[in-house]
Parts: structure tokens; sequence; C-alpha cells
């Protein structure tokens, strides 16, 4: 099983960036998918969960309005569009396949935005 992300960079505040999580050695498209964060010195925090087929999103209220995750089960990808960014969303994010019992995380992808 491997998660990989990619996108990740150094952007300046209002900027945007599109991450991508490609993973394989799983059976991608029964599972939901999920993009966390963790900036230095704090818990890692759920960003945007979405549902195995697609039809169900959620946000975390910081970045609602501004990212949108979406998938192509094709491509065995999930993608977080992240729009007007803030010094504030400066992390590591990551990705996560969840199915039942069964969760894998990527190795992270560094987000920097600067003000």
């Amino acid at each position: 099983v491997q998660l990989v992300e990619s996108g990740g960079g150094l952007v300046q505040s209002g900027g945007s960036l599109r991450l991508s999580c490609a993973g394989s050695g799983f059976t991608f498209s029964s599972y939901s998918m999920r993009w966390y964060r963790q900036a230095p010195g704090k818990e890692r925090e759920q960003v945007a969960f979405i549902s195995s087929v697609g039809g169900s999103t959620n946000y975390a209220d910081s970045v609602k309005g501004r990212f949108t995750i979406s998938r192509d089960n094709a491509k065995n990808t999930v993608y977080l569009q992240m729009n007007s960014l803030k010094p504030e969303d400066t992390a590591v994010y990551y990705c996560n396949a969840g199915f039942g019992s069964k969760s894998h995380w990527g190795q992270g992808t560094q987000v920097t935005v600067s003000s």
C-alpha cells in the first residue's frame, strides 16, 4: 500500500496550490479519502473528506469556501485545490485512505504560505 502526495511548495498569501495524492496497492475506489495537516507545534487536524464515490464532502471551518477536495478513481488520485491561501495554512499536508478499520497514510507534503 502506498500513498504519495505531491504539489506542495512555497506560495504567497492569496495564492493557490493543488495537492495530489496517488494511491496504489489497494482498491482506491472503495476507500474514503481525507486530507489532514499538521503545523509545527500543533496537533494534526482533518481538513477535508470525500466519500469513496465522491458524492459526499466536508471541510474544516477554517478552510471552507477556499479548499476543494475531489477524486478521480480512474487515476487512483485525490486532489486538494487550495485557493486564497493564508499564512496560517502553512503545514505538512497528509492524505489518508480509510475503509472500515483500515487506514493508510502518505508521507506528507510541505505547504508554506508567506505573508
